[in-house]
């Protein structure tokens, strides 16, 4: 089964520094039929002014994982770790027992454009975390990129404590691919570009399809794109 969720469709928060797109119901957005996809909880696209950002705030027993489409996001949190994201680094945060932390834009240029992706953990209260790795352009180019997964599942990945996996591609204009998928649900979220999946849905930026029982995702790019597929096993 295939369940589109168009970008248009989704709910939103804009202020003065922030535009802030929310695939399934976050903060004051809320929607019944939208309230996450197996244990994918979050998924906004989030874009930061210049000298703007989230003051420090806390959460709780989420797996909080940040992939940076342009700009570059500062983050500083409670177990002493700092660090700034870039685009091709996916950051994990495990909030555990209690956590808190700030996330800043920071580059005095442009606008950072980033999403921040909550997965319920595999279970609640460890203690809190922090994990970031970096992907070469040339690994994200040549197919599916396995980003993170259970350590038990793939050990030379960013660890997620979660019962999932999250894959990257970032296909050329006629690139095709098969994917097997091992889980029984799945979601592909199309972070930028166009691309068909098997050969008959078309998908743009902000667009996500969420996938049920299906043993493969069949895609083909219509234009160069940045694409991420969440496994929920």
């Amino acid at each position: 089964m295939l369940i589109q969720r168009p970008a248009a469709a989704r709910g939103q928060t804009q202020t003065a520094w922030l535009d802030s797109r929310h695939t399934f119901s976050f903060g004051h957005y809320h929607d019944p039929a939208w309230m996450g996809f197996g244990a994918l909880r979050v998924l906004n696209e989030d874009r930061v002014a210049v000298d703007a950002g989230f003051a420090e705030h806390g959460h709780a027993n989420m797996e909080i994982l940040t992939w940076v489409l342009e700009g570059a996001l500062a983050h500083r949190d409670s177990t002493g770790a700092e660090g700034v994201i870039r685009p091709g680094e996916l950051q994990r945060m495990s909030a555990g027992h209690g956590i808190r932390h700030s996330e800043m834009n920071a580059t005095a240029q442009a606008p950072v454009h980033f999403l921040q992706v909550w997965i319920q953990p595999d279970r609640c209260n460890r203690a809190p975390s922090y994990a970031q790795r970096g992907y070469t352009s040339l690994q994200l180019g040549a197919g599916w990129t396995l980003l993170a997964a259970p350590v038990a599942v793939a050990a030379d990945t960013l660890p997620l404590h979660a019962e999932a996996r999250v894959w990257a591609w970032r296909p050329r204009a006629g690139a095709r691919a098969t994917q097997t998928l091992l889980a029984p649900r799945a979601w592909l979220h199309v972070a930028r570009g166009a691309v068909r999946v098997n050969d008959g849905i078309a998908l743009g930026a902000g667009d996500g399809l969420g996938l049920r029982d299906e043993a493969a995702l069949e895609l083909s790019a219509e234009r160069d794109s940045e694409l991420l597929l969440f496994e929920l096993l």
